[in-house]
């Protein structure tokens, strides 16, 4: 199953500051049909106007995953962490028995991101934060694991659910292939920007693409592409 999620279907909310679209049922909006995708619950695409942003809140028990396509975002949260995640880099809260925590667009531009929640695979434990740089070049051609709850995903920002988040780079008329350990992960697709192929779905910059029960999934950049992937449970 290939399912194409357009940009325009998306819940929205716009609070000025805070330009926001939702690919799943999140705070004012509800499509029963959308709830979640797997263990995948939320995935908001944010504009954060400058000098703005979300201020002290609590969390628990959710895998939070920042992926910052433009900007930046400054963290900071009741465990005493603060740090500032850049454009392509990524940020984890593992929110776990409870914590507060700030996300600032300090910047003098404006800051676009996904938010990608996870349902953990267990409640409770001490939450932890934590931030790295993904260089481009490092996922041109390839996926590479940004965030995993997989044993052999070293290098990622770990995180406490059976879920794969991952980024690739896809030059126009190149292909990347993804194989999950089963076809009935629950896989979901965003390109951050350009135009990509999978079959015969066609999806431009910041729609989704929910699949399922496919061995493989092959990517075609119709134009240069940022794609992230989320594979879960």
């Amino acid at each position: 199953m290939i399912e194409l999620r357009p940009f325009e279907s998306l819940g929205a909310a716009n609070h000025g500051w805070l330009d926001a679209r939702h690919h799943f049922s999140f705070a004012g909006y509800h499509d029963p049909s959308r709830v979640n995708w797997g263990a995948l619950r939320v995935w908001n695409d944010d504009k954060i106007a400058p000098k703005s942003g979300f201020p002290t809140h609590p969390h628990s028990d959710m895998e939070i995953i920042t992926y910052v396509r433009s900007g930046a975002i400054t963290h900071r949260d009741s465990m005493g962490n603060e740090g500032r995640t850049e454009a392509g880099d990524v940020q984890v809260m593992s929110a776990g028995n409870g914590v507060q925590h700030s996300e600032f667009n300090l910047e003098d531009e404006e800051t676009t991101l996904f938010q990608i929640w996870i349902i953990p695979s267990e409640r409770g434990g001490s939450p932890s934060w934590g931030a790295r740089k993904f260089p481009k070049d490092d996922r041109a051609g390839q996926f590479v694991p940004l965030a995993s709850g997989a044993a052999n995903d070293d290098d990622a920002l770990p995180i406490r659910t059976d879920a794969r988040v991952l980024g690739a780079t896809v030059k126009a008329g190149e292909s990347v292939t993804y194989t999950p350990r089963d076809p009935s992960r629950h896989l979901y697709l965003v390109p951050a920007t350009g135009k990509i192929r999978v079959e015969n779905v066609e999806a431009k910059a910041r729609d989704g693409i929910a699949i399922t029960q496919q061995e493989s999934v092959t990517i075609t950049a119709i134009e240069d592409s940022e794609l992230v992937l989320v594979d879960a449970a």
